[in-house]
């Protein structure tokens, strides 16, 4: 009697791979385990899953299927067997919190599909396997496996978009071509739009040619003070100059891996502020790997939040969520397209929820009073 086998499936989605597994090996395949394939792979398919299964039992000639005797010896290769793939599931699913019996909640077709999803919007494949277990578990009726979702989906998402609330000082930092300093003007003309309140706009870009320049012609068309600032050890006596200002926004230049140095005297600044709200801003149409990357290189910084822009350069979500869950971090605002301030809003728990679940459109909606404290 040969053993259980296991069998690798490729395919663009999750979902698909699935399908295509279940159709070949029947609804009884118990799946193993999913992933992105490798470089090695990544010709095949974007996914790879790996299903197990058993080849049905041959009854002997003229005897009938049902009174086939099958050896004590063959009963105990195939206990061993199925025990030795038990341990290696185990092993899988303790690195995500899973327990063997829970992977069997894969059989059901719609809890098979919102896993496809979650994978689809790229959110990490651990995060996606404990969420949809977790729906298993708790026995939902189907009618309201996709409330359930968009309710595991809400608990795990942090947010944080308060502005001028606790802290009075908001530093945004991250790589070149992230959106920094449009997204500072736009914080600044919600700032400005909402209260009389005095502001003050800071700018450490002194890199990039007429930078300063730009930043200062759009602070005095929203009526905000600006002033270029040489380098990081000059803040503390420019910001003991502003107290009197109710919201300070500082603008820094954009940093790729070969620039970190450059950052030294900015992290060690900071790393003596606790007051001052520091923000990493962050593409969000990155690559989910790129995008770990990005967030350690930034870590000397010391952000206590992120901040995405770009929204509408993406229609996956899922690393957005996942990153916010790997660091502890919240996500403090979402921005997409150009226009000030309309394309910028606090981040929710229900809208981090709506666009892994792609249930609402990409175009955010601005943020009023909220902004501005």
């Amino acid at each position: 009697m040969s053993g259980l086998k296991l069998k690798s499936y490729f395919s663009a989605s999750v979902e698909v791979a699935m399908g295509l597994a279940r159709q070949e090996l029947g609804p009884d395949a118990m799946l193993v385990h999913s992933r992105r394939t490798t470089a090695e792979t990544r010709s095949l398919g974007e996914y790879e899953v790996v299903f197990a299964s058993a080849p049905p039992a041959v009854p002997a000639p003229g005897v009938p299927r049902a009174t086939v005797p099958v050896p004590v010896s063959a009963i105990d290769r195939l206990a061993q067997e199925i025990g030795e793939l038990r341990k290696n599931i185990a092993d899988i699913s303790r690195s995500s919190g899973q327990q063997t019996e829970q992977l069997e909640a894969r059989r059901n077709p719609e809890l098979s599909r919102i896993f496809g999803e979650l994978a689809d919007a790229e959110l990490d494949v651990d995060i996606a396997e404990e969420i949809v277990e977790r729906i298993a578990a708790k026995a939902y009726d189907p009618v309201g496996w996709r409330g359930a979702l968009r309710a595991e989906l809400e608990s795990r998402a942090v947010v944080d978009g308060s502005l001028g609330d606790r802290r009075r000082i908001l530093t945004l930092v991250g790589p070149p071509g992230c959106g920094k300093t449009t997204t500072l003007v736009k914080l600044a003309a919600l700032h400005g739009l909402s209260g009389q309140r005095p502001a003050q706009i800071l700018s450490l870009d002194v890199f990039r040619i007429a930078a300063g320049e730009q930043l200062r012609s759009l602070a005095a068309i929203l009526g905000i003070g600006f002033q270029l600032v040489e380098s990081a050890a000059a803040l503390p006596q420019i910001l003991a100059e502003h107290q009197n200002k109710n919201l300070i926004l500082i603008d820094t230049p954009g940093l790729g891996p070969a620039d970190m140095e450059e950052s030294d005297e900015l992290a060690c600044f900071l790393a003596t502020r606790p007051d001052i709200d520091v923000h990493l801003v962050l593409a969000a149409s990155m690559k989910a790997r790129d995008l770990s990357r990005t967030v350690d290189r930034f870590e000397v910084a010391r952000p206590n939040k992120l901040l995405f822009t770009k929204l509408d350069e993406t229609t996956a979500f899922g690393p957005l969520l996942g990153e916010s869950i790997r660091t502890g971090k919240p996500i403090s605002f979402l921005a997409s397209g150009q226009r000030i301030p309309e394309d910028l809003e606090s981040a929710t728990k229900q809208r981090i929820a709506s666009l892994v679940m792609d249930e609402c459109t990409k175009q955010p909606r601005a943020i009023g009073a909220a902004a501005g404290g």
